[in-house]
């Protein structure tokens, strides 16, 4: 008889698997070696296995991690630098000047802290658009995070690059150095259609088909966006893009607040993705974005937080509560955005929207093992009739006790085994004194 191994196991928790069938199973425990998760079911299946390391649930959840669809992680730089404002207020008159100041050390500092930040509260995955991107690559390769990054491309010079000339060379050179990187996938990432000329557009779209990598971009954020994309070319920033050849299957549309039903079918018709960022928009008053007709559309549509300087934290559990909320007053409809619409949006659609569902997203075998643990034990989590709603309307990152990424145990009762916290909330502290000055 063979014996069953697995260097890792997770065990004596509800697993929630998120896949397709949304299967559940109780005292469950999963089970890893390597990257990957080689099996899954009832814990006492596991008990003739020869284990190398036991990460006990002690009755609570064991889920996927969840993914992040769009943030600027070091912007936790600025973290309450400039709130309560309009967004281009908000951009032009500090956010712009604030990042002027910024150079690689700063970025990679600011990004391992955003890691911290959202290892604590669940995240395994996030999708990243700043400058000094390879500073970000390197501070989620640090903290053993998975991670979609790309540097900001937009008409005007960068205070990494330079001119746009060079911020495609940029680009290019992070594509090629990390592109067998298991946990680091590079994109190409244009700001927006309001910071970009038509000529940038096309060739942002034409690197990424050439690479095969995914495409991320800002889009109809606001209705001063939208009213000075007609303005200027006659269409809607959806229309533009679709008019310059940019929407395709591997594009990450950002926001999309304001659409109307052509550019709700555009994005249909092209497979584009979407990430939603409710606490972003509704912060700096951009609008809420028509999620339940996007979803009702059959488009994917992946949870995001934005940066830390519209948010202002990386909490996607807060996220989840307030978007399921915030679209019920909307529609003045209690069943839309239910529970289960939520979860998927922060795991498996998320993975999906990122161009990564193959691997992550879902507990299932051959996928690669990024999981978190939910401490249960909560006199807010007590009692429980459904982990799902729970999960949405009522945990917080803080109830986030262990967290495993592509195999790695990354933190363990709290304690994160990656990141020194203490010190890169010195050195975050330390720039920020440098900003203020």
């Amino acid at each position: 008889m063979t014996i069953q191994s697995a260097e890792l196991l997770v065990t004596n928790g509800t697993v929630l698997t998120l896949n397709d069938r949304d299967e559940r199973i109780e005292n469950g425990a999963v089970a890893i070696t390597g990257e990957e998760i080689v099996a899954l079911g009832r814990a006492d299946g596991f008990s003739d296995w020869q284990v190398g390391r036991t990460l006990d649930a002690g009755g609570g959840i064991i889920m996927p991690g969840l993914i992040n669809t769009h943030t600027h992680a070091a912007m936790t730089c600025f973290r309450g630098l400039a709130d309560d404002l309009h967004l281009m207020t908000w951009l032009n008159d500090h956010i712009f000047p604030a990042e002027a100041k910024l150079d690689r050390e700063k970025v990679c500092a600011g990004a391992l802290l955003a890691c911290a930040e959202m290892i604590l509260s669940g995240t395994t995955c996030f999708c990243d658009m700043y400058l000094f991107e390879e500073a970000v690559a390197e501070a989620a390769k640090h903290a053993g995070m998975r991670a979609v990054v790309g540097e900001v491309l937009y008409d005007f010079p960068s205070p990494n690059y330079g001119p746009v000339e060079q911020g495609f060379a940029y680009t290019e050179a992070l594509i090629s150095r990390w592109q067998a990187d298991p946990l680091i996938t590079i994109a190409v990432e244009p700001h927006s259609p309001y910071l970009c000329a038509p000529d940038l557009l096309c060739r942002a779209a034409d690197l990424a088909r050439r690479y095969e990598v995914p495409l991320v971009i800002h889009l109809s954020e606001t209705e001063n966006e939208v009213r000075q994309m007609v303005e200027k070319y006659g269409h809607s920033p959806v229309a533009h893009l679709a008019e310059l050849d940019v929407l395709c299957a591997n594009l990450l549309a950002c926001h999309c607040v304001h659409l109307d039903d052509h550019d709700i079918t555009l994005l249909r018709q092209f497979d584009v993705k979407v990430s939603h960022n409710p606490e972003s928009n509704m912060k700096l008053a951009s609008g809420i974005a028509p999620v339940p007709q996007l979803l009702d559309a059959g488009i994917c549509v992946g949870l995001g937080t934005d940066g830390c300087s519209s948010n202002n934290d990386l909490d996607l559990f807060g996220e989840m509560d307030m978007a399921a909320k915030l679209h019920k007053v909307a529609t003045a409809d209690p069943t839309v955005m239910d529970a289960r619409t939520m979860l998927r949006m922060c795991t498996i659609e998320g993975a999906r929207a990122l161009g990564l569902g193959k691997i992550t997203g879902s507990l299932e075998p051959g996928k690669r093992a990024d999981l978190i643990v939910i401490d249960t034990d909560k006199p807010h989590l007590t009692p429980m009739y459904r982990p799902e709603s729970h999960l949405v309307y009522a945990a917080r990152g803080s109830d986030v006790t262990a967290s495993v990424i592509n195999g790695r145990v990354v933190m363990a009762d709290r304690s994160l085994m990656t990141i020194d916290v203490e010190k890169a909330m010195r050195a975050v502290r330390r720039i920020t004194a440098e900003i203020r000055g």
